[in-house]
């Protein structure tokens, strides 16, 4: 099981002799005779516990895709009960529509099947073991073995029954002349079993119809009651695998051991904070895909779209969460950026997607996190001459010559005028104009008119970042350029892009007159590590004024006063449920990029923010983030692409009119939360150093299993008591108070960090030889020596 199939939830790959694939799923039959099979995204109900290494993995799916919420149905009574507030063609498709609904949802309610599936991987890993359980009467369930994509792979297997049994043969992929089997056996006779001539004739004859026999593939039939399950062994070998019917007992033992051991092992936490650390788990483990070409896992991005590993800027956040969850599925997921192909119709550039300015820049800062997390250079020399090409590319964007890069034009068109950085539809971007590019790499988008302060941020991040690695990697001429060019684009930012009466980075178009639209990106010159101290304070101001970004969830893509505000629909002050919602099935009440909350953006800001040292600010920031997330994965089981700025607007706060329930980039609003409590840093100091503790994280916090340069760190945070472990092994703690630290390098005899207590504290060192070193400390900034 290194990984499975896009979106094929209830499924485990086996990749046997000579990379020969399988596939063994759970297929669940809705009362209107739908298979449900793969692509389910929309039937996921529960996901977890999970292991990021596939060792245990839990799921539960519905024959309720959701498709009607209770939330759809209050909303339209809510049109109804304030029909002052609604026009009167309004009301009266509510009353319509309403009854509708309602007996859709009654129905689904009526006809609803539930299954819980558990997979505990057992021996060498190249066996499992499994329970299917029903968890409503008269559930039809079936156990599928196949290839895992089939004819469009070049897979070939042939499939026999063997009494209760499955097995199967394939010849391997890579090497042709070396065959991999498959043996199923379940502990509960089927009942029926057939196999069929391909997949379409398996789906047809499940439903009722007719298909036609063959080997190809096998399915086993199962009618069950609630509280029954079945349950099955399934084993690979470059020979047929000798396997003994399972008995149910012991593998409700071996399952319930696996499950335990998830916390032992990998990523947990506690805490109103630290209890994200097993959602971000889950989650990520749940997006885990196996990439077939290079045979290694990547995280794949939103809900199964964009035909497997996607090289634009969401996997960027996707490595670096990873990180904090498995080091192999984070040096994978970006080892595998850096291996694909250039894509068609762009410039001929290997790695991230050149059409998207801020892809080349977080890539270079993921593979930047990688180093500073683990230590390793092997993604840092793999990745660096490909940044460097994509770097030296970027001066085309720049229309007047000036140093500062202008956005691309992306066409007159609705969804995508922002898309050089993710932004689709930012209001920023609403009235640019075209200025035909003259020379450049052949990239077929023209310049425009306006000097964009996030392109310059990532731009200047990219630069910094460049310089970091070429100094790992001794190339003292390529760190000199890149630190230069850094040093430029501060000072050109900061002398044309700021503005005085404002007091914000402001993009601005080449006539020199200003585009006022404020959102969070007049905070990406922190993250690029532009902005003087004093303008950086500044800004700290605007993010915590409620007028402008401030609020129960933050950071909202445009500011709260401007104009576009949730614009989508008319304010609604009378109503019980819905501030902002303009009618069923718009699916965004703040219409995205007029409010809605976006983790990247989030992310971003957290950074600057911390880099600075805003530690307060950064805590309570993280904080908002990851209540937002977890409000949504608590109720829902979801991890949606984007949030609703106003809590309690549940039509769009769990992306409940979308399929983007399972988006992975969403990670990054709870990592911001982990990362206060223990993470690497990135920006200045020595590479290997700490950052742990929190100022403002609400109660106490922590989180367990996090590596790091070949050690495994636990931390607790808490009003006054933060403790660091590693390897088992107290190593620091500080009583008192509370504390964030950075820059935390532990030696044999003792440390050096830099403290910001929120009152006095003792500080106690233990280091590997020597006695405890101990100390105190005043409130505020100190550097200790111990």
């Amino acid at each position: 099981m290194p990984g499975v199939k896009e979106q094929d939830w209830t499924g485990a790959l086996f990749v046997g002799e000579g990379e020969s694939r399988f596939a063994v799923r759970v297929v669940l039959l809705t009362k209107a005779n739908k298979v449900i099979r793969e692509k389910m995204t929309n039937n996921l109900w529960r996901i977890g516990p999970m292991a990021p290494d596939g060792s245990f993995k839990q799921v539960q799916i519905s024959t309720d895709d959701r498709s009607v919420m209770p939330a759809h149905l209050d909303a339209l009574k809510e049109v109804i009960a304030h029909p002052d507030q609604w026009s009167a063609a309004e009301v009266t498709n509510a009353t319509t529509e309403l009854p509708v609904l309602q007996a859709k949802y009654d129905l689904a309610q009526e006809q609803r099947r539930n299954l819980l599936v558990r997979y505990s991987r057992t021996g060498d890993g190249s066996s499992l073991v499994a329970t299917v359980t029903a968890l409503d009467d008269d559930t039809t369930v079936f156990l599928e073995v196949g290839t895992p994509w089939g004819a469009v792979a070049g897979e070939t297997a042939v499939f026999a029954l063997d009494g209760r049994d499955v097995t199967g043969s394939a010849p391997g992929l890579v090497d042709t002349g070396a065959t991999g089997h498959i043996r199923l056996i379940p502990s509960e006779p089927p009942d029926d079993a057939a196999l069929y001539a391909s997949v379409a004739d398996m789906t047809a004859a499940m439903t009722g119809g007719t298909g036609a026999p063959g080997t190809a593939t096998a399915a086993l039939r199962y009618q069950l009651d609630q509280g029954e399950s079945i349950t099955f062994a399934a084993a690979i070998g470059s020979r047929p695998p000798k396997l003994a019917v399972p008995e149910p007992h012991e593998v409700e033992h071996r399952l319930a051991t696996a499950q335990g051991a998830i916390r032992d092992a990998h990523l947990t936490g506690s805490g109103p904070v630290g209890q994200a650390a097993d959602a971000v788990r889950d989650a990520l483990s749940l997006n885990t895909n196996y990439d077939r070409t290079f045979h290694r896992n990547y995280v794949l991005w939103g809900w199964g779209g964009g035909g497997g590993l996607f090289t634009g800027w969401d996997s960027s956040f996707d490595c670096i969460d990873a990180a904090l969850v498995d080091q192999n599925l984070a040096t994978q997921h970006e080892s595998d950026i850096f291996d694909q192909p250039a894509p068609p119709n762009q410039v001929n550039l290997v790695g991230p997607r050149y059409d998207q300015e801020n892809s080349g820049p977080m890539h270079a800062y993921a593979v930047w996190r990688l180093y500073t997390k683990f230590g390793d250079r092997t993604v840092l020399e793999k990745a660096y001459p490909h940044l460097v090409t994509f770097h030296d590319l970027m001066p085309e964007w720049d229309a007047d010559g000036d140093g500062l890069l202008e956005t691309p034009y992306f066409g007159d068109r609705v969804g995508g005028r922002g898309n050089h950085l993710g932004l689709d539809d930012l209001p920023v971007y609403a009235d640019y104009q075209r200025i035909t590019k003259v020379g450049g790499s052949g990239d077929s988008r023209d310049n425009t008119n306006l000097t964009d302060v996030a392109l310059n941020s990532y731009y200047a991040l990219f630069a910094e970042t460049l310089a970091k690695m070429a100094r790992v990697l001794g190339r003292s001429a390529d760190a000199r350029r890149f630190a230069d060019q850094h040093a430029t684009l501060r000072r050109l930012l900061n002398d044309r892009l700021w503005h005085p009466d404002k007091g914000m980075y402001l993009s601005r178009y080449l006539d020199g007159t200003w585009n006022e639209v404020v959102t969070p990106t007049v905070f990406y010159p922190l993250f690029a590590g532009i902005a003087t101290p004093q303008r950086a304070a500044t800004l700290m101001d605007h993010l915590l004024d409620p007028e402008v970004f401030w609020g129960d969830y933050v950071v909202p893509s445009v500011a709260r006063n401007d104009p576009t505000y949730c614009s989508g629909g008319p304010v609604h002050p009378d109503s019980e449920h819905f501030r902002f919602f303009d009618r069923y099935g718009e699916g965004t009440a703040p219409e995205q990029w007029k409010g809605a909350v976006w983790p990247p953006m989030n992310a971003t800001v957290y950074d600057g923010v911390k880099r600075y040292g805003f530690d307060d600010i950064a805590g309570m920031f993280a904080a908002r983030s990851t209540a937002m997330y977890l409000d949504t994965w608590t109720k829902d089981g979801w991890f949606p692409e984007s949030f609703d700025p106003e809590p309690g607007q549940s039509i769009m706060d769990a992306a409940v009119d979308t399929a983007w329930r399972t988006y992975s980039w969403s990670n990054a609003m709870p990592v911001q939360g982990l990362h206060e409590l223990i993470s690497d840093n990135p920006w200045d100091g020595d590479a290997s150093a700490l950052m742990f503790g929190s100022l403002t994280l609400p109660g106490t916090n922590s989180v367990a299993n996090v590596t790091m340069r070949g050690h495994r760190y636990d931390v607790s945070a808490g009003p006054d008591r933060t403790t660091l472990s590693r390897d088992g092994r107290v190593v620091f703690r500080a009583t008192g108070a509370r504390v964030a630290v950075r820059n935390f390098v532990l030696g044999d005899t003792g440390a050096t960090f830099d403290l910001n207590a929120d009152g006095a504290t003792h500080l106690e060192v233990f280091p590997a030889h020597g006695r405890p070193r101990t100390t105190r400390a005043p409130k505020g900034r100190s550097r200790i020596t111990l």
